[in-house]
């Protein structure tokens, strides 16, 4: 493991890969397992930090996330890999590879790139709800609905998939309450939210009251408290870091990397993968997304040195 202070790399590597998450070292791992030379550019920030557990990974159900990052990190460097703490900043041509700008100097320069960056989730401004993110406010039905089962639920009405939500997480919970939040219902929303029996609360939301680390009640604007011990709270999802835009790769229409199924984006010799490129893949599918990407690195790679002794045998 390297810090950006001492990155001074002269050597070009097979690949680079930026963002030391799952779809990152799972690229990187392989990557290494083909022989391939592989530094990974991580900033230490995974989206999952705040939760205590992570699911749904066969094999490694209930994991805290960064005992799971540590593992990942000791068996890809395990095989070779290098793995820089660092911040990337920019992303650009470079010959005929790339090369990947450091935050407080250094750089890496690679033939084939991997952008791994992942995404922020932009949370609505209301007091309470960014101090319980990933232990009582909740996004993820799949990810926590059995944690919080059979418990007081809400879901609060701040952004477009709020709805479905609570029409999912009914099974998980008899006592469920929708918080309109002051969003006007459709009657066919309305009618669907009632006939699956959750209950409605109209109104816009104060805030979150906590104690001890566990939430007591939702608050709203009229003085009304509603007792409820979780709530999930869709967020805004926004790729993260400017390398996509850098290096000009198309975005699909939520603004991620626009990829095949292999992870190539528009701009040959740069893939892209985990949920930069698919907002809703979790963690076994990101780890999934790196491992493809990095076959097709390696193929690409493997073409690429078949033309230059092709082309070397002929003039001989």
């Amino acid at each position: 493991m390297l810090s950006a202070e001492v990155v001074t790399m002269t050597e070009i590597k097979d690949a680079a890969v930026v963002g030391g998450g799952a779809a990152g070292l799972s690229a990187a791992l392989v990557l290494a397992r083909a022989l391939r030379s592989v530094a990974v550019v991580d900033a230490g920030e995974p989206r999952n930090a705040p939760a205590a557990h992570m699911h749904n990974y066969l094999g490694r159900e209930g994991i805290p996330p960064q005992e799971f990052l540590a593992i990942g990190r000791k068996e890809a460097e395990g095989y070779g890999a290098e793995v820089i703490d660092a911040r990337a900043v920019r992303a650009e041509r470079a010959g005929d590879g790339f090369r990947v700008l450091l935050a407080g100097g250094g750089a890496v320069e690679a033939r084939r790139l991997v952008i791994a960056t992942g995404l922020r989730d932009e949370l609505p401004e209301l007091p309470g709800l960014r101090e319980g993110w990933g232990r009582y406010v909740l996004h993820c039905p799949y990810c926590h609905g059995y944690e919080v089962r059979d418990r007081p639920i809400g879901v609060l009405g701040t952004g477009p998939h709020a709805t479905m939500q609570a029409l999912m997480l009914k099974k998980w919970s008899s006592d469920l309450v929708y918080f309109t939040h002051g969003r006007e219902l459709g009657a066919d929303d309305r009618l669907r939210l009632e006939a699956r029996g959750v209950r409605l609360v109209e109104g816009r939301i104060r805030g979150l009251k906590a104690a001890d680390g566990e939430l007591q009640e939702v608050e709203l604007d009229d003085g009304t408290a509603v007792p409820r011990t979780a709530v999930f709270a869709p967020p805004t999802m926004v790729p993260s870091g400017t390398l996509l835009d850098d290096l000009g790769c198309a975005r699909d229409e939520d603004g991620s990397a626009a990829t095949d199924p292999m992870g190539r984006t528009s701009v040959p010799g740069v893939w892209a993968a985990g949920v930069v490129a698919d907002p809703m893949a979790q963690v076994i599918v990101a780890a999934s997304m790196g491992s493809r990407a990095a076959f097709a690195i390696d193929h690409d790679l493997i073409n690429a040195e078949i033309d230059q002794a092709v082309a070397a045998h002929r003039d001989r």
